[in-house]
């Protein structure tokens, strides 16, 4: 047989070395099954760890550390401006990423997963075509898509390394500091991102095509961002959209047309484009099998992550909204445990949220607008961090922390919290809803002084009327 053109056999095929990919490899091989995780990329962990969530954090880090050296003051600490070293912070990135994909690899010999490097599309329903490696097909008793997605461009713009309109990819990559840049789209990535480059001393102006920040977000929960964005990029539009876009050898000249309908064109260094993902189900055969696909062709799945074809599962982005690294591990666990004849579901009460700005939000189950869109009665319980020691202790006193409980059995619904650390405690949140809590759960477990996470049971307290720290209605 010519070496090129092998076929291989197996159990579990899991197209995407992403986190739902790997995760779902892992479990299965776990599970006693035999596992061929099949990546087109040189490295594992997908978009999350080599072009999203892991480096952005290595950077937002950074403008942390930023942010406290020129407030020190406020303590009576005095620093000199940092010197910013970018080939020091891309070498501080490349460390942390090179660290966690090697320990993937080693995850995947430990666990006798096999892994090939190719592009796979699949023939039919039960075999694929791989590019790029010596084995040509895998066929397969099951298969798990994994995906993931891309960035959506503005018509007729491409990104290119080293050009002057990036992705988020591209941005990450911190090519240079642009003198000014242009950051279009206000949602979760393009915030982030707008924050690192601001931080690092570029002039940036935001165009959003709604009428704020975070379009969909709790508008309690974004304002005291709202004022820490406003006042230190250059500008922000609203009700704004980008009509026209030339990229020249110094610049890029865009045009910005706002409500009034009056077209302004302004020059700026660099442009950052982050106004949303498409799945990645394009492309790979799917017309050759019974995968459905809905509108915004986000392959069709059950709970238990099945598509039209029982043998076949898709996890992550591929399959819709919210596309975040934890609900793909989560999906990926699950579709294992399907293979494996565990009685599982994807069947979970809500999945968190964090933008990891300054300060951060964090949200996770109903939300007050959301409550408000499906009629449905709420009730809130609020504690403003301004009478949190701990919070005042630390410069942070615009923190918020809001919980959502039905009025009549008082359970939690949702939790929502703007502030430094917002990132860790929506955990408690989450568990709380996931666990069916009450108010009384919340506001009678004693929660150690002086901490952020005290802010959780004095807004269930608030609620309940018993509040120590602020003033509260009688329930």
């Amino acid at each position: 047989m010519v070496m090129g053109e092998q076929t291989i056999e197996t159990q579990v095929a899991v197209i995407g070395g992403g986190p739902g990919g790997y995760a779902a490899a892992f479990r299965a091989a776990d599970l006693g099954l035999e596992v061929t995780l099949i990546n087109q990329e040189e490295r594992l962990g997908g978009v999350c760890l080599l072009r999203g969530c892991i480096p952005a954090k290595v950077f937002l880090e950074v403008t942390h550390l930023l942010h406290d050296a020129r407030q020190a003051g406020d303590w009576g600490l005095t620093f000199d401006e940092p010197d910013i070293d970018l080939e020091g912070l891309r070498k501080r990135k490349e460390k942390v990423v090179g660290r966690l994909t090697k320990g993937l690899e080693t995850l995947c010999r430990q666990r006798d997963v096999q892994l090939i490097r190719a592009r796979a599309e699949f023939e039919d329903a039960h075999r694929l075509r791989l590019q790029g490696a010596d084995v040509a097909h895998v066929e397969f008793e099951h298969a798990i898509l994994a995906t993931g997605s891309t960035p959506i461009s503005l018509p007729g713009v491409e990104f290119a390394p080293g050009g002057r309109v990036m992705s988020t990819a591209e941005a990450l990559d911190v090519p240079r500091i642009p003198e000014t840049l242009l950051l279009v789209g206000g949602g979760f990535n393009g915030v982030e991102l707008g924050s690192v480059y601001a931080a690092l001393g570029s002039r940036v102006t935001l165009v959003e095509m709604t009428e704020g920040l975070l379009p969909g977000v709790d508008r309690d929960l974004v304002k005291p961002l709202a004022r820490r964005i406003e006042a230190s990029y250059e500008a922000t539009h609203y009700n704004t959209r980008v009509t026209s876009l030339k990229e020249h050898d110094d610049g890029v000249e865009v045009t910005l047309e706002g409500e009034g309908n009056t077209a302004e064109t302004e020059r700026f260094d660099q442009v950052l484009v982050v106004i949303g993902r498409r799945p990645n189900s394009q492309d790979i055969g799917l017309e050759s099998t019974g995968i459905e696909r809905d509108e915004q062709d986000f392959v069709v799945v059950d709970e238990e992550m099945r598509t039209a074809e029982e043998h076949i599962f898709a996890v992550g982005d591929v399959v819709g909204l919210p596309m975040l690294a934890h609900k793909a591990i989560h999906q990926g666990k699950v579709a294992a445990g399907v293979i494996a004849g565990e009685p599982e579901a994807f069947d979970v009460r809500c999945v968190p949220a964090v933008i990891y700005t300054d300060p951060q939000i964090a949200w996770c189950g109903l939300t007050e607008p959301a409550a408000e869109e499906e009629g449905r009665e709420v009730e809130m319980g609020r504690f403003s961090w301004g009478a949190s020691g701990r919070a005042l202790t630390m410069g942070e006193p615009r923190g918020l922390t809001k919980l959502v409980f039905d009025p009549e059995m008082e359970r939690v619904l949702g939790v929502g919290i703007v502030g430094r650390g917002a990132e860790d405690l929506i955990a408690e949140g989450a568990l709380a809803i996931e666990m069916g809590a009450v108010a009384q759960d919340l506001a009678l477990t004693i929660h150690p002084h002086p901490t952020l996470s005290e802010t959780i049971s004095e807004a269930a307290q608030a609620f309940l009327g018993l509040a120590t720290h602020v003033l509260s209605r009688r329930k």
